[in-house]
């Protein structure tokens, strides 16, 4: 019984919902660890059999875990997230987590690439390998347009708008937005498409319409993008490790830094809040510093 009422949640999530299948497996991983908990604290027990003690002493074991905050904030949106759709198939009658809040904290700043750091990586992108140009072209997309990892593995050609320099992009929950892409966004693409991609998709006679790919001509996954930026990364003067994310927030940090409104760069990101955009103003904070002393005569004189 209560594997089937997870069964039928994932299901909602993959056919209605149309999440990705990394995010699918996230859900499910919460879930499995939150029936793992019951067995080892009293046995497992129906779903609506769940009462506030047993969230307390589950939310409890989590931080004697040591998770962070975050960790087990995204654990508890799954547990809601579950619970809402069991009530709304009427399996459970109420929701144990709905009244469920962690205290607020200070937002983790995100990591962003200043100027210098982003051409180190490009120029790293640059070599005599037959994948240099993918490589590169995958720098551009992600850097030029602020799409998610998961949104550039899913790209296809027929969604790319070469004339116009638009992107059709397929974000979360398959909403669809806009995003422009610039000259030098467009230049890498055309020379990965003729050149890398044709020459590989040819020898592995692959056949299919996703923009990027790997080695052997199939579609590259999120994790793939991922390993390939931190390749990138090793050939660089940079230290740290990268993420996708971090080209992302590159993105959105330098929009604002340039005078992008809020709403605009919310769009672009394909955020369904304003709040969660609102974190990037943050991190613009030493710009308007520097503006603020700049343009204003009673910051700096007596």
């Amino acid at each position: 019984m209560v594997q089937d009422d997870i069964k039928l949640f994932l299901e909602y999530l993959r056919v209605e919902r149309q999440y990705s299948e990394q995010t699918i497996k996230a859900y499910q991983s919460d879930l499995e660890e939150f029936c793992a908990f019951l067995r080892a604290n009293g046995g497992l027990k129906a779903f609506d059999k769940i009462d506030h003690l047993d969230v307390n002493v589950f939310m409890t074991d989590l931080f004697d875990r040591k998770y962070s905050r975050t960790t087990i904030s995204r654990k508890l949106s799954s547990l809601r997230s579950f619970y809402n759709f069991l009530a709304k198939n009427d399996l459970v009658t109420q929701n144990p987590f709905a009244g469920v809040k962690l205290k607020k904290h200070q937002e983790q700043l995100p990591r962003f690439f200043y100027q210098k750091e982003m051409t180190a990586l490009f120029a790293a992108a640059k070599d005599d390998t037959i994948l240099a140009p993918r490589n590169s072209a995958l720098l551009e997309v992600l850097y030029g347009t602020g799409i998610r990892v998961s949104e550039c593995a899913n790209l296809q050609w027929q969604n790319i708008d070469f004339s116009l320099k638009m992107m059709l992009i397929r974000g979360k929950g398959d909403k669809e937005r806009y995003v422009p892409f610039g000259q030098y966004c467009l230049r890498a693409l055309q020379d990965y498409q003729s050149g890398c991609r044709k020459t590989i998709m040819a020898k592995y006679h692959k056949q299919h319409d996703f923009v990027f790919i790997n080695h052997y001509g199939d579609p590259i996954t999120a994790t793939g993008i991922e390993y390939v930026l931190n390749q990138i990364i090793a050939k660089s003067s940079l230290t740290s490790h990268i993420h996708p994310h971090m080209l992302r927030h590159t993105f959105a940090t330098q929009l604002l830094n340039n005078g992008a409104d809020l709403r605009t760069v919310q769009e672009l990101l394909g955020h369904s809040s304003l709040s969660t955009t609102q974190i990037y103003t943050h991190v613009t904070q030493e710009n308007l510093q520097s503006n603020y002393r700049k343009f204003f005569p009673r910051a700096t004189h007596e």
